[in-house]
This record gives structure tokens, sequence and C-alpha cells, in this order.
């Protein structure tokens, strides 16, 4: 079992180059990726996604990538056509600008004024060699990251299962759920609206309890719990598999019993029940969420 979150950073250096890469990752409905290149590297991009999708199938991932020369011996020059265009515009405009004098820290930052030779040139081949290889430790670091996430999340959820099942079969268990129990209850309440008991049926006040109690049955639902129970913990206990949608689906199915529960009980121990078993569902099905 894997996670869906996880963080991954590598750097490395070649000839004059250096980068450092960084993958993040999030839970997410599909595979999402979302690329950060610098300009010389729109290449790799292919590469990187294929790395990727042979590695994971779920979560938001975004990949980012910071690379630049070394700034030893790097030559930088003036584009002396720019700074002549911009000065002779400047010239023009004084008439309207006024006499207010030119910062040439300004005049030096005004994009292609200064011009790195090197740095405009895009990287060689080794290079890029090299960074799609760092990648690819950085995407296994993150790999890594999601499996061991993925197993304190296992913890989490078995725990959670293990919850449901006692739940379950303490519902199981509950005496309100006997016909018997039911036809006493029907018949106290019955004697405190009415002054003369025996003036009922007993053949009938039977039957009406054996109807209530057929509504009230929920064994088909305890039944099927424990059918998601034995899937789920399958699931769980079944390896890196991914397993986060059917999960998800089973939580679903949980929470569907549990409103059943609750909605055909006839006494208060069994609705506590319910309840109780709702809240587990859902803390569960938060962190399923998180879950590849």
């Amino acid at each position: 079992m894997k996670s869906m979150t996880g963080f991954a950073r590598s750097s490395g250096a070649a000839g004059t180059w250096q980068w450092v890469w960084e993958i993040r990752s999030v839970n997410a409905r599909g595979l999402d990726m979302r690329m950060r290149l610098p300009p010389g590297f729109e290449s790799l991009d292919p590469i990187l996604r294929e790395a990727v999708r042979g590695k994971l199938t779920r979560g938001a991932i975004t990949i980012s990538l910071q690379a630049d020369m070394a700034a030893d011996n790097t030559p930088i020059s003036v584009n002396e056509d720019l700074l002549t265009h911009i000065l002779d515009t400047i010239a023009r405009l004084r008439p309207r600008i006024g006499d207010a004098p030119v910062d040439p820290a300004v005049l030096l930052s005004i994009r292609g004024v200064l011009d790195n030779k090197d740095r405009r040139d895009a990287p060689p081949e080794e290079v890029l060699r090299a960074v799609a290889e760092d990648f690819r430790i950085a995407l296994e670091t993150l790999v890594n990251t999601r499996i061991e996430e993925g197993a304190r999340l296992a913890d989490i959820v078995s725990g959670h299962l293990s919850r449901i099942a006692g739940l379950t079969a303490r519902a199981e268990a509950l005496p309100c759920r006997n016909p018997e129990v039911i036809r006493a209850n029907l018949q106290k309440q019955l004697a405190i609206l009415l002054e003369n008991e025996s003036a009922f049926d007993p053949d009938r006040l039977h039957q009406e309890a054996l109807m209530i109690a057929l509504k009230a049955d929920v064994q088909e639902e305890l039944d099927r719990l424990q059918a998601h129970l034995a899937a789920a913990r399958d699931l769980v206990s079944g390896g890196q598999t991914p397993v986060g949608r059917r999960l998800d689906f089973l939580t679903q199915e949980f929470n569907r019993e549990a409103n059943t529960l609750c909605s055909k009980s006839n006494h208060t121990d069994l609705t506590a029940v319910g309840l109780e078993l709702k809240a587990v569902i859902d803390q569960m099905r938060e962190q399923v969420q998180n879950i590849e």
C-alpha cells in the first residue's frame, strides 16, 4: 500500500552546470503531473512523464527543476546596440521628461542589456542526461516515502476496521433484536396506553410484533458489514497494489449499511451502535483519501 503524499529532493552538478530537483505529491483522483522546467530543459518533459507513469498511478505530482551555470569564469558582455537605442530614446524624450539623471544600474537591469553568452546557450546533452538521471533518483526517493507513509496508513486503517468489526459484533449481540423482546416491549407500551389489556387479542399482538421485528431486522446489513470487512482487510494486507479507489468504494458501502442500521433501529442501543459506526467510518474515509 502506498500513500499519495510525499516529497523528494535531489541535487547534482556536471561541468559548469548545477541543479536541484524537487518533487511534491498530494492526493488526487487520478495522476496529474505539473512540470516546472527552466529554458533549455523542455526536452526532458516527455522523459519525466514516462518515468513517473512507470512508478505511480495516482496523485497530483509537482515537479520543479532549478538549473543554472556556475558563476565562475562566465563571460558577461553589454549589448551595445540595445544600450545605444535606449539612450537615444531617452534623449528624444528629454523635452517631456526633463533633466532627471539616468541611473546606470537601472539601464543595466533592463532585460537584454547584459548578455551572458554561455547562460544563453542550451545545456549540452551530457548535462541533460545527468539531470534526467538525478530525477530518477529523486523519483525513487518519493516512491519510498509514499511506501513508508502507506505502511503507517495501513496500520491506521486496520485499527478502524477492528473498531468496525467490534461494533458489528456488538450490534449482533444486542437483545433488542430478538422478536420476543420486541413483542414484550410492544405489549408493555400498549399496557400503558390502555387500561384493559385483556381487550386485545394476544394472537394479533404476536403477529404485530413479528411484523415490526421483520421490518426492523438488520441481519442483512450486519452480514454485508462482515463481507465488507473481509474485503477491506484483504486490500490492506495485500501488498503495494494500488487499492485506494477500492477502499474508498468500500467506505461508501460501510456508510450505507450504517445509515440503514440507524433507520431500521427499534432501540436506542442499536441506534447508538449505528451512530458510532458512522463516526469510525468517517475517520477511516479521511485516511483512505490519501491512499494510492
